[in-house]
């Protein structure tokens, strides 16, 4: 696990640890009775019953430790306090697909917040990454899986407020 802190707003946290909440509080619970419900069944070497309930209680416990190593590494963005004129989390980014012609909007946000469907990308997300800290006007070059993108800046306006 990283270091790095994680840029978030209050809501993205809140999002967070009400998930962790639920995974640690209902689900691991829920769980934990197939568990010892599928123990009672007898011999556990081959009890297929058992061993899918232990998988799945190992899959919840590693994805609650990697809520809480998000949340432990969280920094708390006020939206106040970002510049208004650059690329930041909470901007609404207008670009033109230099290699398309097309234009894109995305909207720059912390953990919690993503959702592609909307093109609510985190600031963590290599697009994020690469047009954090942009103007409008200024052309950048972003590495992907699938190659570099290159994207001219339309617009920028502020979500957070």
């Amino acid at each position: 696990m990283s270091d790095e802190r994680i840029p978030m707003t209050r809501e993205g946290y809140d999002k967070l640890k009400k998930e962790l909440a639920y995974l640690n509080d209902v689900k691991m619970i829920e769980i934990t009775k197939r568990v010892a419900a599928a123990r009672e069944l007898g011999d556990l070497s081959e009890n297929a019953e058992y061993h899918a309930a232990r998988e799945d209680q190992g899959q919840l416990q590693a994805k609650i430790d990697e809520l809480r190593d998000r949340l432990g590494r969280a920094k708390i963005v006020d939206p106040a306090t970002l510049p208004k004129d650059i690329v930041t989390m909470g901007s609404r980014v207008t670009v033109l697909d230099l290699d398309y012609e097309d234009e894109e909007v995305f909207t720059i946000v912390g953990e919690g917040e993503d959702d592609a469907d909307n093109n609510k990308i985190l600031t963590t997300s290599p697009i994020g990454k690469g047009l954090m800290g942009s103007k409008v006007g200024e052309q950048v070059e972003i590495e992907v899986p699938k190659g570099i993108i290159k994207f001219k800046i339309l617009k920028i306006e502020s979500t957070l407020i």
